[in-house]
């Protein structure tokens, strides 16, 4: 974990963009209200994007929740060990509380695991397992994927043959967490399974939990579908969020004979 988080001067981050290929500058832009789009994976499916700020907000509001990291006095960091930060919480994911407008599309973070499942459950959803979220994220399952991606195949990065286009530690756009949609669209059509922040599974170990994809705060190598990284459940930091998964219910069919003994 001790890593410095990364700080990208200006001109470093407009070099990012103008070199970038034309199918990933393309995908650099938020998505707004397309942000609770899910993806159907045969009888589950899950979130196209890390749960957002404003997502959760909607939550807040018609539940009455206050996490943890608001009642405690702020989320943590990891620097010389993990370190609170008074004031940051979801609503404001890196204390910038001086009244200027937090993008509502930025990942949801802050939150322990119980806090994030409590979200899912309030959806109509859950945490994924390990497993779940690594076949979403690596093997290509959509019946007509569209180019490049090649169904049943799966992929060394989420991202494709290359973690280019991902949100890590490495010079790019985003000094920090980058908004929903914003990076390059990836496996199963899904947004930062790899990088950006990590995500909460329901993988256990002792009072730990799996957290996949890794963050911003890291090099592309914790991206990877085989990386075990164990966080205690009840911590809230800076750089790990969520997404949900959902169970779809089969539709019921009736043959004529069933029919006919129903009222």
């Amino acid at each position: 974990m001790g890593r410095f988080p990364k700080c990208i001067p200006v001109c470093m981050v407009w070099l990012a963009l103008l070199s970038m290929p034309l199918e990933q500058a393309q995908a650099v832009k938020p998505m707004g209200n397309k942000v609770a789009d899910r993806v159907t994976l045969g009888d589950w499916a899950i979130d196209r994007t890390e749960v957002t700020m404003g997502q959760f907000d909607r939550y807040v509001r018609a539940t009455g929740t206050v996490t943890r990291a608001e009642k405690e006095g702020g989320g943590f960091e990891y620097g010389a060990g993990w370190e609170r930060r008074p004031g940051w919480s979801w609503r404001f994911p890196d204390g910038r509380s001086d009244g200027v407008p937090v993008n509502t599309d930025l990942p949801a973070v802050h939150l322990d695991f119980a806090e994030a499942q409590a979200y899912c459950h309030w959806a109509g959803g859950r945490l994924p397992t390990g497993a779940e979220w690594q076949k979403a994220g690596f093997t290509e399952l959509r019946d007509a994927p569209p180019a490049p991606w090649v169904k049943g195949r799966t992929y060394p990065w989420s991202t494709g043959d290359s973690p280019q286009g991902a949100n890590t530690s490495d010079a790019d756009p985003w000094p920090r967490a980058a908004p929903a949609g914003a990076t390059r669209q990836g496996v199963n059509g899904l947004y930062d399974m790899g990088a950006n922040v990590w995500e909460w599974t329901t993988d256990a170990r002792g009072g730990e939990r799996r957290t996949v994809g890794g963050s911003w705060w890291y090099g592309a190598f914790n991206m990877k579908a085989d990386v075990q990284a164990f966080k205690p459940a009840d911590l809230y930091a800076v750089y790990i969020g969520f997404r949900c998964a959902y169970d779809l219910q089969k539709s019921n069919t009736f043959t004529p004979a069933e029919n006919k003994s129903r009222p």
